[in-house]
């Protein structure tokens, strides 16, 4: 049994992946200055640290945090299960094993949060380097992926 996908589902289908992830790089541009601000906070003393506290920037970096593992994950598979859908194959190139890596580089820097909340320091470097790759690699694949996003649309309207 086969389940047939209307073609306007199939064609507006192929947008929701690079939507969600400019969101998302745009959460993890966010996620890096509240890094930035719990590292200043720890840093701080007297009465600049306990302003700095009053921010809450390691509460809001966790929250953000999960939601941009959950949110990669699902970004991942989903424009995976769409380009397999709309293609019957996955194009088997440098955006897809970035994008495959780069949601093995946020789940590995998210483990390491237990290790982080007891104070080592190796832990927290390690998940400082991960998320600056991570980083670096999402500037990439955002470029790749609008020259993808081209493509379509100029599949669609040429």
């Amino acid at each position: 049994m086969s389940v047939e996908i209307p073609e306007s589902i199939k064609v507006w289908s192929q947008f929701g992946h690079p939507l969600i992830m400019w969101v998302l790089l745009g959460l993890t541009v966010y996620a890096l200055y509240l890094g930035i601000q719990i590292r200043r906070t720890r840093a701080a003393e007297g009465d600049t640290k306990k302003a700095l506290i009053k921010g809450k920037f390691n509460v809001k970096h966790h929250q953000i945090g999960a939601v941009l593992l959950a949110l990669m994950v699902l970004g991942t598979l989903g424009g995976m299960a769409v380009t397999y859908v709309n293609n019957g194959k996955l194009f088997f190139g440098s955006h897809l094993l970035v994008g495959l890596g780069m949601t093995g580089l946020i789940a590995t820097s998210a483990s390491l949060s237990p290790f982080m909340q007891k104070g080592n320091d190796w832990a927290r470097y390690t998940h400082i380097l991960l998320n600056v790759a991570l980083l670096g690699l999402f500037g990439w694949q955002a470029v790749t992926g609008m020259q993808i996003v081209q493509r379509i649309v100029e599949k669609i309207v040429g």
